[in-house]
């Protein structure tokens, strides 16, 4: 586990940031919203910090197989069973490719269906899972998995700039593995059905295309700048994904009050301010991807959920930190985890990354989640610590 006052041990002891820098990251932590039990590669918690290849490929199979083997023992499916593999890790793509770590580790089928997404961000578990749906539509009688995981040591950065130490100060360890059939006999036993995926690009427009980027600083250190726009470009995202997503799923009544706002501010030029669609009348559970306190913050007056709808994010945020594209799955098992899910509900998944990108993915639960029967759950051994306060 890394808790601040250990993160801040080990970044003084790296001996590369100056005074400033060691206070901005003391500063941001202290904000972050994250708390004391979350998870580093045991080779940046090392003096010196190992940050090679083979530290970081390892940092990556050691989650990657863990989450798998956990999934495969859960649902007694066969490696050879599965038709189609859906690997996204964003800054960490070595050759051979994560993909193909996963067939060669489990002894996939030679004739899989296999991709390796990278570069995406932490959206990118979204995508996985939109094109894994896709291709069980034309891929009769199959299993599809799809693994969404992050580099810690990769994308750890060595130098002094400010918008680039936030990265470091966010991300954690972490992984998920998801399991999609379309098998008729795996109904009963299914826990979740996609309804929809929606995945929205703004990165025709340059500040969007370049709120989050990968480049060196002045001294040639590569780090992950993110840009002051972040938070906007991720609201106007947002209400792109929204305004979409709501023809899918809103009660008509809402669908209506929308369209009527819309007209008479953009037909009849009339003064009046945007209607806010309520998407609590649409979902019963919200998993948001957890980019940040602030991110959360927004998303939240965005669309005026809640400190109970808010909770799974902001939780999982506190134990977890941002894990990347995982973090929506970590979500969604701590509402599972607190006995919660249950027949008919509708989760909505949304992530947010680079690009820039915010996608959504609606499920509805296919039967009451026991938390009991739970045990492969992140959560399970201390649920009953949370939530926690500030």
């Amino acid at each position: 586990m890394c808790s601040k006052e250990m993160y801040m041990h080990f970044a003084a002891a790296t001996t590369v940031f100056t005074e400033e820098s060691l206070a901005l990251q003391k500063k941001i932590l202290e904000r972050s919203g994250l708390g004391n039990k979350t998870y580093a590669p045991k080779a940046l918690l090392e003096i010196p910090a190992q940050r090679s290849m083979v530290d970081a490929r390892k940092e990556t199979e050691t989650v990657m197989f863990a989450v798998i083997d956990e999934l495969l023992k859960k649902t007694g499916v066969n490696p050879g069973d599965i038709q189609i593999l859906v690997v996204n890790s964003s800054v960490f793509n070595p050759v051979p490719s994560l993909s193909a770590a996963v067939v060669n580790h489990f002894k996939l089928r030679g004739n899989i269906l296999s991709y390796n997404l990278g570069g995406m961000g932490c959206s990118a578990g979204l995508i996985s899972l939109s094109l894994a749906n896709d291709l069980l539509q034309v891929n009769g009688y199959s299993y599809a998995l799809v693994v969404s995981t992050e580099n810690i040591n990769t994308g750890w950065y060595v130098g002094n700039n400010a918008s680039m130490l936030l990265a470091n100060c966010l991300f954690r360890t972490g992984g998920a593995a998801v399991l999609l059939s379309n098998r008729s006999s795996d109904h009963g036993r299914s826990k979740y059905q996609i309804l929809h995926t929606l995945r929205t690009h703004t990165g025709a427009d340059d500040q969007s295309y370049n709120c989050i980027f990968q480049e060196e600083d002045e001294k040639g250190e590569v780090g992950v700048k993110l840009r002051r726009e972040l938070i906007a470009v991720a609201g106007e995202a947002l209400k792109a994904n929204i305004t979409l997503l709501g023809r899918m799923v809103l009660p008509l009544s809402e669908q209506l009050l929308f369209l009527a706002t819309s007209i008479a501010r953009k037909v009849l030029k009339m003064n009046v301010n945007p209607y806010v669609p309520d998407f609590k009348l649409a979902f019963e559970h919200f998993c948001i991807h957890t980019g940040g306190k602030a991110v959360l913050d927004k998303v939240q007056k965005s669309l005026d959920l809640t400190d109970r709808h808010m909770e799974p994010s902001r939780m999982t945020l506190y134990r977890f930190g941002n894990t990347s594209s995982s973090s929506v799955w970590y979500e969604l098992a701590y509402s599972e985890a607190k006995g919660r899910i249950q027949k008919g509900d509708r989760i909505w998944q949304i992530g947010f990354g680079s690009g820039f990108k915010c996608n959504s993915a609606v499920l509805r639960a296919l039967r009451n989640i026991d938390p009991t029967k739970q045990e492969t759950n992140p959560w399970i051994y201390e649920i009953d610590e949370f939530p926690v306060s500030g």
